[in-house]
């Protein structure tokens, strides 16, 4: 073996992968749950979408399951969409399924690679592109390496129709659109609402309903969504979570259709 070839297949296949994504019809920060599964339903349905995520890994919170036990409960409707994905599930007590945080956090990642989104992980949201009358059209991005470095180097941009914000807690987009142009995003206030206190039934009722445009072009899930609106946080519990990755997808394919 060469280790000449395999360099340069390593570099010239991502570069070639990147070039290609710099161009897309939806964007996702964020490679939790939510965000995973907008790509799967957003690719499965030709969509042409990337997802970057800053860490290591894709998964978000999931591949924990709940204080590191690698276990996750979901309820009907999340089982529903993990029976779709092939992902098991046992009835712990009616209504409420247990599923393996491993099994499910890759199972999604396959199958939205397979279906055609491209992932690219180590990559960080810095800010965000703002044209066509106070639209986003795209995402500014760099290394997680440098940004953890604090090195002072210029970023790369990439141009996206729509972009979906699921980076979690830290709804790390909205905030960057704040900081930017002030509060006026799609809230009572314009500012990101704040994440509530655990309760599991309120915030897995809402997470949906919240999963909206919440500034031209820009669509929050996951729980971005109810921590700029403004409600508690779910805990292992992950069936909203997912039915909030579809609902985005649903609403950037009704963005991309209006044009």
């Amino acid at each position: 073996m060469d280790e000449i070839i395999i360099s340069k297949a390593i570099t010239e296949t991502f570069m070639n992968d990147f070039m290609d994504n710099m161009e897309v019809d939806v964007a996702i920060a964020g490679g939790g749950p939510a965000g995973m599964i907008a790509a799967y339903y957003l690719a499965k349905a030709g969509v042409k979408t990337v997802l970057f995520e800053r860490h290591l890994k894709v998964g978000g919170g999931m591949p924990g399951g709940g204080m590191m036990f690698n276990t996750i409960v979901v309820q009907e409707d999340g089982k529903k969409l993990l029976d779709e994905l092939g992902i098991r599930t046992k009835e712990y007590e009616k209504g409420y399924y247990t599923a393996d945080s491993l099994e499910t956090s890759s199972t999604i990642c396959a199958r939205a690679l397979k279906a055609g989104a491209k992932f690219f992980n180590l990559i960080g949201v810095e800010d965000v592109m703002i044209r066509e009358e106070d639209r986003i059209t795209g995402l500014v991005l760099n290394w997680t390496a440098v940004t953890m470095a604090k090195l002072h180097v210029d970023p790369l941009v990439i141009r996206s129709k729509v972009v979906i914000e699921a980076t979690g807690h830290d709804t790390e987009v909205c905030k960057i659109v704040i900081r930017k142009i002030g509060p006026k995003l799609r809230t009572d206030t314009g500012n990101i609402m704040g994440e509530k206190c655990m309760w599991a039934e309120v915030g897995e009722g809402t997470i949906v309903d919240n999963t909206r445009e919440v500034y031209p072009g820009l669509i929050v899930a996951g729980m971005a969504a109810n921590a700029v609106y403004g409600f508690p946080r779910m805990g292992a519990i992950f069936g909203g979570m997912l039915l909030s990755g579809k609902r985005a997808a649903e609403l950037a394919q009704e963005i991309l259709a209006k044009g």
